[in-house]
């Protein structure tokens, strides 16, 4: 992405933009820039029940309430539009007006964005946050230790195009040993993604994630209510901004002291997305098993025979991965259960998109949205 991409455009302040992430203008934004000529880029910095909060540098945000249906949040007369697709926060909008009379009139394409499968009977997604370069996957080195559900963020995040930084906090709690160990119950999950040791309180030590923090960088802190996103955060930032409280002894379970995403500028020259604890980590359907398990599906491959279930056929490599200690069983279980839910979150998906094809009117084609792509207004 550059700024040297051709658009008529406001002219725009590419330094104050990159405070809050501003990668330039992808080619993909071109014609939006040019279609809305008057129209500046902001970013949605927090999201409400009837409207926006956007920025267009590190300072104050401004309300953006003057919305076209397909911008309205989805708990707000939300017409037809997919949630998913309507604006959350990291996305970048094209403003017009100032004051009161701002509007959004286009939201410009995701590059990535990180999304579950919302609870209930019926099939929908929630949107975690939009235009995201690193996610950082927390997990406290007390009873929050996981290697199971980190298993799952990772699914979500390769899921959404982003890259994963696993960040273990409460280093200053834990003894040498219990960090050991858990790299070592991680030694599978995590190939090809790094593990960072951090004590979330020590400025020197939460340095170590300041080279995915630099200006035109964007970056989300996923993990379960207790796990130190909080104080990560107010550690980044130099000061006491995120509230924060202690877990729970008996199961290291913390409370939701984070109660919506924000996207805040951090003095390393990117931005950072808090984002309250997700107890239940449901995939879309739109994800990659193979990312975040290659090593089983890598085994797989060797099986002798191509439907090999891995159970009690000759020659599969899988058990004789496990047998020998290769593989841990745990880790094949988990990779059964998410590749489960994710082939049936797919026919779901799948079953709603047909659905949607088939409400359309005499087969007419649905309207157009200001980014191009479809939606009834």
């Amino acid at each position: 992405m550059s700024d040297s991409t051709a658009t008529t455009a406001a002219a725009l302040d590419a330094r104050q933009l990159g405070r809050i992430g501003w990668p330039g203008v992808a080619d993909d934004w071109a014609a939006l820039f040019a279609a809305h000529p008057q129209a500046r880029p902001a970013r949605v910095i927090e999201q409400h029940r009837t409207g926006y909060v956007v920025a267009e540098g590190p300072g104050e945000g401004y309300g953006v309430e003057s919305l076209p249906d397909w911008a309205r949040p989805a708990g707000y007369r939300a017409g037809r539009t997919d949630p998913t697709e309507r604006p959350g926060v990291g996305d970048w909008l094209l403003v017009e007006g100032t004051g009161a009379s701002a509007k959004a009139v286009a939201l410009l394409p995701r590059h990535s964005a990180i999304k579950r499968a919302a609870a209930g009977e019926h099939y929908k997604q929630q949107l975690i946050a939009a235009n995201i370069d690193t996610a950082f996957v927390v997990s406290g080195l007390d009873g929050d230790f996981n290697p199971r559900r980190i298993e799952r963020y990772l699914l979500l995040v390769h899921g959404g195009g982003v890259q994963p930084v696993i960040v273990l906090t409460k280093a200053d709690v834990a003894g040498a040993a219990t960090i050991e160990d858990a790299r070592d119950a991680l030694a599978d999950v995590v190939e090809d993604v790094e593990i960072v040791v951090v004590n979330a309180r020590e400025a020197a030590s939460v340095a170590q994630l300041d080279r995915w923090l630099g200006p035109g960088r964007t970056a989300v802190l996923v993990g379960s209510s207790g796990a130190g996103k909080s104080t990560l955060t107010n550690t980044l930032l130099g000061i006491e901004r995120m509230k924060t409280a202690s877990v729970r002894e008996n199961d290291s379970r913390g409370r939701h002291t984070t109660t919506h995403r924000a996207l805040i500028p951090l003095p390393q020259g990117g931005c950072l997305i808090d984002t309250p604890g997700m107890r239940e980590l449901k995939p879309t359907g739109e994800e990659a098993v193979a990312d975040t398990f290659a090593d089983v599906e890598a085994l797989a491959a060797q099986c002798r025979f191509r439907d090999c279930s891995h159970e009690a056929e000759p020659g599969c490599a899988v058990r004789a991965a496990i047998e020998s200690g290769e593989l841990d069983p745990q880790r094949l279980a988990n990779y059964r259960k998410l590749a489960v839910e994710v082939a049936g979150a797919a026919g779901r998906l799948a079953t709603r998109q047909q659905q949607k094809a088939d409400s359309k009117p005499g087969g007419r084609p649905s309207g157009r949205r200001p980014d191009g792509r479809g939606g009834r207004r």
